[in-house]
């Protein structure tokens, strides 16, 4: 299960790092950040797809709840590490207050617009907070939303993916399946 999930993992990775980079993007772009909210939503399908794939080509079509939901939690977990290590380049060494100045002018350009002065002082605070954080804090941050968010999103995938053996047949995968 750990290697189908590291493998797994690194593909889903892969594509969160390259769903991330429309972030920075996706501000000067308003179409970049439809993209970026449309794969987004593709995530649940690629776990749901590649937990299938585990199921039927690896465990022989026979899947447990808790097998799918053990698979689904580190395979993306693997794919969150992978992530992170993305992140904390980009904080690091690409984006040298980028995102910060760009939600900043934003911010700004809201808080003249009629009706927004009561939270001027919450959205400076926010701001303040904002630039007081490492690339460290910032991709820890990240790091515990997308292992948050994907142990709750594996329940649902290993509920619609999950697979009982049929009666009278021995748990396994069969012969014919196990990969050396």
């Amino acid at each position: 299960m750990q290697q189908y999930a590291m493998i797994f993992g690194t593909y889903m990775g892969i594509f969160w790092i390259l769903k991330f980079a429309l972030i920075p993007l996706g501000l000067t772009h308003p179409f970049l950040s439809l993209l970026f909210i449309c794969l987004t939503l593709c995530v649940p399908f690629m776990g749901y797809y590649y937990t299938r794939l585990y199921r039927d080509r690896v465990c022989g079509g026979v899947l447990t709840f808790m097998h799918a939901w053990s698979f689904n939690v580190l395979m993306y977990m693997c794919a969150a590490l992978l992530t992170a290590i993305a992140h904390y380049v980009y904080f690091r060494y690409i984006d040298g207050g980028y995102l910060l100045d760009t939600c900043r002018d934003t911010l700004q350009t809201l808080m003249s617009t009629p009706g927004m002065e009561a939270n001027t002082e919450q959205i400076e605070q926010a701001l303040s907070t904002m630039a007081g954080l490492t690339p460290v804090d910032i991709m820890l941050n990240m790091l515990q939303t997308n292992v948050f968010f994907c142990v709750l999103l594996g329940i649902p995938t290993a509920l619609l993916v999950m697979r009982n053996k049929p009666k009278g047949t021995p748990y396994g995968p069969t012969d014919n399946n196990i990969q050396s």
